[in-house]
């Protein structure tokens, strides 16, 4: 599977899809695709698809009483609405994403060319949905918010054995939820139980927008989502729900966390060569303790140790003594630096190194 299309993602869900009204929709794609470029990151604004005739049991429809019913009817899109959004948001430049929360969203998902399908922490396990996704053979991110270790487990096998491109984000389904809350060490138990897989990092918090971004990156996170909303009309936005200036310090909180963090934590990083000048100039050099003769093999009664290191000398590091050790190749004075070229050493014979020495020191 490739899973780099996660890597590096932002996700911006549009918070009970703009309260349905697609000005308003229209308006949210304008102010947070201006804000993905300001700060050059890849980012998707996701959408929330229902078909909802068939979502809500008829006789519910109109219940007022039963809040989660009530905020599904008032912000319903038709799909001819949700296509100039999609068309809206593939003009500014970000990646139109789903969560589809039936299998007739499931289709238009496949009808608008969605390219990544999310699932949604209510949904995790209903088999019936999922099924109907992984048919669709689009990579796919999945909220982990309240789901059982048996469940991550056959949620994450589903998927391998379709070998379709997943990503597992860390999520506490609580909206909102406080920082005390946020479970962040569960990035490193993700990771370490699905190392093929990319981690992220679904997040309700309202306190703050650079915190837990920052310690979420640092930890392995490398998708990450929020809710996002405007309040230009005085709409009162949801405590969990992110304002453009809010996501704009987010973005940059990102941007500092990975140059703070550096490169991959698979390989070993590139010193900073004003490091290795730093190191250098405390590494010990090698000093003739008395006159030295062309031909003898050093002993450690010969030499002594100490800075400053000067340009081609030996060091503390290329020191060798005994049977295998240095032979002079011409006469030393007492208190001089014994030079690369002053000794039969095998560095001498490598023109790289035998650079590096030249380079390094005073």
């Amino acid at each position: 599977m490739n899973n780099s299309i996660f890597d590096d993602l932002f996700v911006l869900e549009m918070a009970s899809n703009h309260q349905g009204n697609l000005a308003r929709g229209l308006m949210i794609v304008d102010q947070y695709s201006k804000i993905v470029r300001f700060n050059n990151v890849r980012a998707a604004i996701k959408l929330q698809f229902r078909d909802l005739d068939n979502f809500v049991h008829k006789d519910f429809v109109n219940r007022t009483d039963i809040r989660y019913v009530q905020r599904v009817a008032d912000t319903k899109l038709a799909k001819a609405e949700f296509a100039t959004l999609v068309d809206a948001i593939v003009r500014s430049g970000c990646i139109p994403m789903s969560t589809p929360f039936d299998e007739k969203s499931v289709d238009w998902c496949v009808e608008f060319g969605i390219p990544i399908i999310k699932v949604a922490s209510a949904d995790n396990n209903d088999w019936t949905l999922l099924e109907k996704i992984a048919k669709t053979r689009k990579p796919v991110i999945v909220s982990l918010g309240g789901m059982s270790q048996k469940d991550n487990d056959d949620l994450v096998t589903f998927f391998e054995h379709r070998n379709i491109p997943l990503a597992l984000n860390h999520c506490v389904a609580a909206y909102p939820h406080e920082d005390s809350e946020c479970e962040l060490n569960q990035i490193t138990f993700l990771r370490n139980r699905y190392p093929n897989h990319v981690i992220g990092y679904s997040c309700h918090e309202y306190h703050d927008w650079t915190s837990s971004i920052q310690i979420a990156y640092a930890m392995g996170a490398r998708t990450f989502e929020r809710h996002v909303d405007i309040n230009d009309d005085g709409f009162e936005v949801a405590k969990y729900s992110s304002l453009p200036h809010q996501i704009d310090t987010w973005f940059k909180s990102w941007h500092k966390a990975r140059e703070m963090c550096g490169h991959a934590g698979t390989q070993r990083r590139v010193p900073l060569a004003r490091e290795i000048a730093y190191l250098d100039s405390y590494v010990r050099g090698v000093y003739a303790k008395r006159d030295l003769e062309k031909g003898q093999l050093i002993i450690e009664d010969d030499i002594y140790l100490a800075i400053p290191l000067q340009k081609g000398q030996i060091s503390s590091r290329e020191l060798m003594l005994g049977r295998y050790g240095h032979r002079l190749l011409a006469d030393i004075k007492k208190d001089t630096p014994l030079t690369i070229d002053s000794l039969d050493t095998p560095y001498a014979n490598n023109p790289e190194l035998k650079k590096t020495i030249y380079d390094r020191g005073l």
